[in-house]
């Protein structure tokens, strides 16, 4: 990290907190985008993560970090978003009509959104060739998080090992048609 950067986070100075504070801000929330969070919900994020950025820079914690600022903000955020979304796994059931499936999900149109790999545009291409079936319970394990109970709970599957057969058999068919 350099050293101004770090020196303006560990002081006083309003002035410079905030000029730190909102030089990544737009471009996190941007970032942030791709959970499905809320704008109020990624500001909060936001703020929490800038906290614990400067409250490590005030404790020498961040010293010896090779990385730039901006890496490791977005890292605290990337865990902080991990954390809100577990928790609301706990506290929502899952449904399907809100969720949709991959080819229903928008773009993200902002100067922070990656540019997908070769690998990863095949991956989303032959994600949408699989079957209803195979996408819903792909998504549901692997992007919204669910484990298998909770899939064959909420998909209508008879029991656990219906859905790791089935995720088994959507797996290797998705592996098939990207030639992994």
């Amino acid at each position: 990290m350099d050293q101004k950067s770090l020196k303006d986070l560990q002081s006083d100075d309003r002035l410079k907190l905030k000029v730190l504070y909102n030089k990544y801000r737009k471009e996190f929330l941007g970032f942030g985008k791709r959970y499905h969070l809320d704008d109020d919900t990624l500001a909060d994020v936001y703020q929490e993560s800038f906290l614990a950025l400067r409250q490590r820079a005030v404790e020498g914690k961040l010293n010896k970090v090779n990385s730039s600022m901006k890496t490791y903000l977005f890292g605290i955020g990337k865990f902080k978003i991990y954390d809100t979304l577990k928790a609301r796994k706990i506290n929502t059931r899952y449904q399907n009509a809100l969720h949709g499936m991959v080819e229903e999900i928008p773009e993200i149109e902002t100067d922070a959104a990656p540019i997908l790999s070769e690998k990863q545009l095949l991956l989303r291409t032959q994600l949408k060739a699989l079957g209803e079936k195979c996408r819903q319970v792909l998504t549901m394990f692997y992007y919204r998080g669910l484990n298998i109970k909770e899939i064959a709970e909420q998909g209508g599957y008879a029991n656990e090992n219906v859905v790791k057969a089935q995720k088994s058999r959507c797996l290797k068919t998705l592996k098939q048609l990207c030639n992994v």
